[in-house]
């Protein structure tokens, strides 16, 4: 039995803060924004969404998963995503065609290259 790809649950200390900087570094829609959780997709109806909880604790670790995102110019969308409060990060990942960033919460994700770079 296959299994549809719902979300992806993502704690936050401020997950209304959070969830907006991914809406916007996505071009996604917000579909639920409350105090109990705020969930953003690419339209209402499709799948995976991200959905952020509100946490206590702040984030001390490595993530243990953490998203991949494969832009037409990588360049570009790294300077977009560091102007809009991106961080960049050394997880130990020497050098390597993808660059390792960090949300404002600290949660790692990478930007890789364009295909056939």
């Amino acid at each position: 039995m296959p299994l549809d790809w719902e979300q992806v649950v993502i704690d936050a200390r401020d997950p209304q803060a959070l969830g907006r900087w991914w809406a916007a570094a996505l071009d996604w829609i917000v579909t639920i924004d409350s105090h109990e959780e705020f969930e953003i997709r690419p339209t209402m109806n499709s799948t995976p969404g991200m959905i952020f909880l509100p946490v206590q604790e702040n984030k001390t670790a490595k993530n243990r998963v953490h998203p991949d995102f494969r832009p037409q110019n990588q360049q570009a969308e790294v300077d977009r995503l560091l102007l809009m409060g991106a961080r960049r990060a050394d997880i130990g990942q020497g050098e390597q065609s993808w660059i390792v960033l960090l949300d404002p919460e600290g949660n790692e994700f990478c930007i890789l290259s364009a295909h056939g770079s």
